[in-house]
C-alpha cells in the first residue's frame, strides 16, 4: 500500500546577469530560445517540448534519462508581467508516478550592469519521494544555463 505524504521545501536562487531585462525575459518567453537552455542533463534524450507562453498557457517537457526512465514536466502559467515577473505551477513525473508539485516565481530587476533575476520555488514532494537536494541542484544548473545563454554574444533572445 502506498503511503500518502507531502514534504514541503522552498528555495530561492538569485543571479546577476550581464544582459538587459528584455533579453533575460525573452529567454523564458520564446520557445526556440528556451529550448536552447532548458535542460539540466545534456545526455538525456528529448522526447517532446512545447511552450504556450501566456497566462493560462501550458508548457510541456518530456525527456528520457540515461536509463530510459521518462521525466515529465507539465506547467501552467498563472501570471506574466512582461519584463518583471513570471509565475507558473508545475508537476513532475518519473514514469507514470507524480513525484512533486510546485509553484515557481521568477522576478526580473534592471540594474546598471544588466539584470538581477530571482527564481523562487515552493515545492511539495509526494508520497515518500526523497529528493535529496536534486531539485535545487537541477534548478541551479538551469539558472547557470540561462545566464550563459543570455550573456553569450549573438544570443537569439533579444
Amino acid at each position: 500500500m502506498t503511503r500518502h505524504s507531502a514534504m514541503h521545501e522552498t528555495f530561492a536562487i538569485e543571479r546577476k546577469m550581464r544582459a538587459p531585462v528584455s533579453r533575460v525575459f525573452a529567454a523564458w518567453a520564446d520557445t526556440e530560445a528556451k529550448r536552447q537552455w532548458f535542460a539540466c542533463h545534456d545526455e538525456w534524450v528529448p522526447i517532446e517540448y512545447s511552450l504556450e507562453f501566456r497566462v493560462g498557457g501550458q508548457e510541456r517537457n518530456r525527456v528520457a534519462d540515461s536509463d530510459g526512465v521518462l521525466h515529465a514536466y507539465e506547467a501552467r502559467y498563472l501570471d506574466i508581467v512582461p519584463q518583471a515577473r513570471i509565475i507558473y505551477a508545475y508537476d513532475m513525473k518519473l514514469g507514470e508516478t507524480r513525484i512533486s508539485a510546485s509553484l515557481a516565481t521568477i522576478t526580473f530587476e534592471a540594474t546598471p550592469s544588466g539584470t538581477t533575476m530571482l527564481f523562487t520555488e515552493q515545492v511539495v514532494f509526494l508520497d515518500d519521494y526523497t529528493d535529496g537536494g536534486s531539485r535545487r541542484q537541477g534548478t541551479e544548473i538551469l539558472v547557470d544555463r540561462i545566464q550563459a545563454f543570455v550573456e553569450r554574444d549573438g544570443s537569439t533572445a533579444h
